[in-house]
C-alpha cells in the first residue's frame, strides 16, 4: 500500500511540473516573433499583450526592444507601402507602464 502511495505522489508531481511548465498563448507567440521576426506572431502579440502591463514583461515576451525612452519598438523583416519599416510600438508612460500599442508601418 505504501509504495503505491507514493507512485501516486510522484505521478502527481510530475503533472503539476508538466502542467505548469507550459507556455502561455502569448509567450509561444513571442518566443515564435524572437526566432522568426515574422508578422503574425508579432501581431498576435501585440493583440495578446494587456495595456498596463510593466515594460519588464514586453522585453520578457519580445525579447531586447529598440529603446526609444518612452516606447518600445519591435521590427519584421519588411516595409510597408510607404517603404518604411513594419513593427509594434508599445508607448510607455510616466509610470513605465505600456499606455498605447499597435503594430503599423512606421514612418518618422
Amino acid at each position: 500500500m505504501r509504495k503505491t502511495s507514493n507512485y501516486f505522489a510522484i505521478a502527481i508531481l510530475l503533472v503539476l511540473t508538466v502542467g505548469c511548465a507550459q507556455k502561455s498563448e502569448v509567450e509561444t507567440y513571442g518566443a515564435h516573433y524572437q526566432k522568426h521576426k515574422d508578422y503574425k506572431s508579432l501581431s498576435k502579440v501585440v493583440e495578446l499583450i494587456k495595456l498596463e502591463s510593466d515594460t519588464s514583461y514586453v522585453k520578457k515576451i519580445l525579447g531586447e526592444p529598440i529603446d526609444m525612452g518612452f516606447d518600445y519598438r519591435y521590427l519584421i523583416d519588411s516595409t510597408g507601402v510607404k517603404g518604411c519599416p513594419i513593427g509594434a510600438v508599445f508607448h510607455i508612460s510616466e509610470a513605465g507602464k505600456i499606455d498605447q500599442k499597435w503594430i503599423d508601418e512606421i514612418c518618422e
